[in-house]
């Protein structure tokens, strides 16, 4: 057994090592294939559980299942929720939540973060102290703030250290409509107020921001990206009904798509086009908000793209 590494650098360039030998296991090649799980290629979310699976934590870890990406986590809270209430929230103790980041970036080193649900401000700082010693991974902040069943899941008081911690040390920011005017203060409605709603986010820190159309009325769902004074706009057909834990799934998937190395406009283009394919075939479960599988998504882009 190698002796314990001293630096994230060596630590991350033994576990590419390893996913290197893994694929070479699978196939003799050395290509992992749509198959294959690159264990280089490990993301971080950090997030809460959904009893009912179809949001938070679990479709995070399907998404990352989806993208070949080895998935750990750090979990914030636990919800009892379907597809139509949430009943129940319960923070993890925020010592605990450290403990689980810090174990993971002890061991197995993550190509990326992601941020869902924080809900109270005692985890959100803790998740903040431990990420500040980690500046040089890529970082997609969802600033999750209400359910899609209209339950708020996150203290009015993480507001605050949100936009002063985690925002500006994102990579990119991914808020819904209502999120973006909670978090701004500006009614986001029209391209030209998501604009300046991403304008807010961007002179706070952050290196990007991803404003979401999900909750507008138009005809086509536009999602925006705004880097810089650039605005890449994002378009697929509106389908009918509400969908549960599309903003989570979305989020992971540019995360995945980060630690593959891909630049930012197409992590975000491939994880919206992702959503879009995997909400074309949603579970027929439950009675309020429909619930889809991320790996229905994964079989689609096999069959359509080999």
């Amino acid at each position: 057994m190698l002796p314990l590494p001293n630096t994230y650098r060596e630590l991350r360039s033994r576990t590419r090592l390893r996913g290197e030998i893994n694929r070479d296991r699978q196939d003799g090649s050395g290509n992992a294939g749509l198959e294959g799980i690159a264990m280089d290629n490990t993301i971080l979310i950090i997030a809460a559980s959904d009893s009912c699976a179809g949001a938070g934590i679990e479709i995070d870890l399907k998404c990352a299942a989806a993208h070949g990406v080895h998935g750990t986590c750090a979990i914030t809270g636990v919800t009892a929720q379907n597809t139509y209430e949430v009943t129940a929230i319960q923070s993890i103790e925020p010592t605990i939540v450290q403990a689980q980041i810090d174990a993971v970036f002890a061991d197995m080193p993550p190509a990326a973060i992601k941020i869902g649900m924080l809900g109270d401000a005692g985890v959100a700082r803790a998740v903040a102290t431990s990420l500040a010693e980690h500046p040089e991974v890529p970082l997609v902040l969802d600033p999750v703030l209400v359910a899609t069943s209209g339950a708020t899941l996150t203290e009015a008081s993480v507001f605050e250290l949100v936009r002063d911690t985690l925002i500006p040390r994102a990579t990119v920011v991914t808020p819904n409509i209502p999120e973006a005017t909670e978090l701004t203060g500006i009614e986001v409605y029209d391209a030209e107020s998501m604009g300046q709603a991403a304008r807010f986010f961007l002179d706070s820190g952050a290196g990007a921001v991803l404003v979401k159309g999900g909750h507008d009325q138009a005809d086509l769902l536009v999602d925006r990206l705004y880097v810089g004074d650039e605005v890449h706009e994002f378009v697929s057909p509106r389908l009918p009904g509400e969908y549960h834990g599309t903003g989570c799934c979305l989020s992971t998937a540019i995360a995945c798509n980060l630690a593959c190395g891909k630049p930012l406009v197409d992590a975000v283009r491939d994880g919206h086009d992702f959503i879009a394919r995997a909400l074309v075939q949603p579970l027929e479960l439950g009675h309020g908000t429909q619930m889809f599988d991320p790996l229905r998504a994964s079989n689609v882009w096999k069959r359509t793209t080999l």
